[in-house]
């Protein structure tokens, strides 16, 4: 009897996603082609909203496979490993296939201290745990919000993305179908797994301070080299490659969100050298960290002297 590809995915386990913060956003929103280096079998902490526009093939969502096609929306809840997998003929490319919006849903329900309303999305996400294809009009709605996202700026970005979230959670029921089985639970690599989360423990709660790779290797009981590998291998990301991206994401939100100086910024993010932070911040962001404080201020300037009704 021939095996299926869902039990196939299930004996390799999925490969970590590893999301970055964008400093300017609460979530991340963006659209790829297929194929696409991070339309793989893989898992994540955070919850992924997922829009195909074009093309059909097959979804594994745990131990779920099953069909999609154009207009196809579905809510991959955290760590539940996925893949989208085209129907393509060798050598075939689908531009712009995929919408994709990713959060974090622990930090959108701690904020029920003050918000209670987001209370309500809370049997969503759990449902979602098992992953959620949706049909009908709700995926009419919900793909016609996903698209207005990509367009839209500040408040208006975050409006549209509540009543997102509000248009699946309330989809009738014959609109929304769970996908991987109850009793499921992930193949995933528990030593692997433990060894990962120890890692981003250190390099989170040393980020602003002396990073050293051959630490955090002595910690595991490996040697650098193979902590290297290994890293790499699970994440997609070198260890202090990794490390750099997160500094310089939280040195945006320094930049945008306070008037601290260039060189103060430089230290506050875990820099001992201002020429080391700014050759690192081009690498990032294309630009200095100056002229991507003075650009983005204004360009978020400009986008709201268009939305503020003028009087005359």
């Amino acid at each position: 009897m021939p095996i299926s590809r869902a039990e196939l995915f299930e004996h390799r386990p999925a490969e970590l996603e590893v999301i970055l913060p964008e400093p300017e956003h609460c979530f991340r929103w963006f659209e790829h082609d297929y194929p696409y280096e991070l339309a793989r079998w893989n898992h994540h902490p955070e919850f992924e909203i997922h829009l195909i526009r074009q093309g059909s093939g097959k979804l594994v969502a745990g131990d779920y496979i099953g069909a999609f096609s154009a207009g196809h929306v579905a809510l991959i809840g955290p760590d539940l490993p996925h893949d989208w997998i085209g129907d393509l003929a060798p050598g075939e490319h689908q531009s712009g296939r995929d919408v994709v919006l990713q959060f974090d849903g622990s930090a959108l329900l701690a904020l029920r201290k003050t918000l209670p309303e987001l209370g309500d999305v809370q049997p969503l996400f759990e449902q979602a745990r098992r992953g959620l294809a949706f049909s009908g009009e709700t995926a009419v709605q919900a793909a016609r919000l996903l698209e207005d996202i990509g367009s839209a700026h500040g408040l208006q970005r975050l409006i549209l993305f509540l009543q997102l979230l509000d248009t699946l959670k309330n989809a009738p029921p014959p609109q929304v179908k769970a996908l991987a089985s109850p009793c499921y639970a992930p193949t995933l690599d528990a030593r692997s797994a433990e060894r990962i989360n120890k890692a981003f423990d250190y390099l989170m709660r040393e980020l602003t301070g002396d990073v050293r790779l051959s630490v955090i290797a002595r910690q595991l009981e490996m040697s650098e080299a193979g902590f290297s590998r290994f890293f790499k291998r699970n994440t997609g990301h070198g260890f202090i490659d990794l490390m750099r991206k997160f500094r310089i994401q939280r040195a945006c939100r320094l930049l945008l969100q306070s008037e601290l100086s260039v060189a103060a910024i430089c230290f506050e993010v875990g820099y001992a050298n201002l020429s080391n932070f700014n050759r690192h911040f081009r690498i990032e962001m294309h630009q200095t960290p100056s002229e991507y404080r003075r650009e983005t201020a204004m360009h978020l300037f400009q986008r709201s002297e268009k939305m503020t009704p003028r009087q005359y």
